[in-house]
């Protein structure tokens, strides 16, 4: 009977300096990735084949944020290859987002893209819409073909920039059909005023008529 009281005095003691203390449970799920790693060079395969490689010094997976996405802050570097492995184009920026469920990549900084055929882009912005198989930028943009170089303020093209149109545009180039560039039509036909007025205007040569003799002139 002397003993219980002091058991449970010991007991009730113990219990409340075993209290654990948890911090807060995380509340904005926006901010936890799912992945994030470092040093990333990898390849990608589609439908079976290695398609594509990845460079990049941080990729992050955040499914949590909306959209989903992965982000590449410090800079992203994207090759492409045929079935033979060979490197076809490239594609690098300063910045990209991948949203995942748009397949929709948002490229930032200095953009440059090279494709198989030459063809080079460079921009501080470009947006690749893999669902309508289109490339866009609202921004200042250059296109330089193996021939030509074209500048505007305004860029929309198919993946494989084998047509393309260019608003406010300077150089030289001949407007395809539904007012689209093709690589196959560009030529210095149709260059701007401020081209064409460097351009000497052909002249067909004539011969010059036969001057009469002096003295036949005094006469």
């Amino acid at each position: 009977m002397f003993v219980l009281p002091f058991l449970s005095l010991f007991t009730a003691v113990a219990c409340e300096s075993g209290t654990e203390h948890t911090a807060p449970a995380i509340t904005d799920r926006d901010s936890v990735a799912l992945m994030i790693t470092y040093g990333v060079n990898t390849l990608i395969s589609d439908s079976g084949v290695m398609k594509y490689r990845i460079v990049a010094e941080e990729w992050e997976i955040n499914q949590n944020r909306n959209p989903s996405r992965w982000t590449f802050r410090n800079g992203l570097f994207l090759e492409e290859f045929d079935k033979n492995f060979h490197v076809e184009a490239y594609l690098q920026a300063d910045t990209a987002y991948y949203y995942d469920v748009k397949r929709l990549w948002e490229l930032r900084g200095r953009v440059r893209v090279r494709t198989k055929d030459g063809m080079r882009f460079m921009s501080e912005e470009l947006f690749w819409d893999q669902n309508n198989h289109e490339l866009y930028s609202n921004r200042h943009s250059r296109l330089i073909t193996p021939t030509r170089e074209l500048e505007g303020s305004y860029f929309l093209s198919d993946e494989r920039l084998t047509h393309y149109i260019i608003t406010n545009s300077k150089g030289s180039f001949v407007k395809g059909q539904d007012g689209f560039v093709t690589s196959e039509s560009d030529t210095i036909l149709s260059a701007p005023d401020t081209v064409k007025s460097k351009l000497r205007t052909p002249v067909n040569p004539k011969a010059k008529s036969p001057v009469a003799p002096l003295a036949s002139q005094q006469k």
